[in-house]
């Protein structure tokens, strides 16, 4: 039977707090994730925490219907903002735009990615409560 890690919606309400969470459930406490999302693809494939590289595990997401709102376009636009200020100058007009999509309710939110992130490595399932 493949490992199984919680992480608990009830537990945050914010992307930071997300971090901070997926980092005591899934990494054991033993790696803090600093929220940079092709690191988190990194992790995912295993070799932090409890987890060996390509091991197959499962992630649980209580109250993830929370999650979806808390993660949502709001703390999306507020990430979006974080990443404006730090992106190299070509990324501008990218970053713009989505933040422009994300104030009319349109595109992915951080929720949205994280799943997403999650759902594309195999050795992965997520399930969601």
């Amino acid at each position: 039977m493949n490992k199984v890690f919680v992480v608990d919606g009830n537990n945050f309400s914010n992307f930071n707090e997300f971090c901070k969470e997926f980092s005591r459930a899934v990494l054991s406490g033993k790696f803090e994730w600093n929220g940079i999302l092709d690191a988190f693809n990194d992790i995912l494939r295993g070799g932090f925490g409890e987890i060996e590289y390509r091991e197959e595990y499962t992630i649980i997401w209580r109250n993830s219907d929370k999650s979806k709102s808390d993660l949502g376009y709001e703390e999306t636009i507020m990430k979006l903002n974080e990443t404006l200020e730090r992106c190299h100058p070509s990324n501008v007009k990218y970053v713009l735009q989505e933040i422009k999509d994300a104030k009319m309710n349109k595109g992915p939110t951080i929720f949205d990615t994280i799943k997403e992130i999650i759902l594309d490595n195999e050795n992965v399932t997520l399930i969601l409560e």
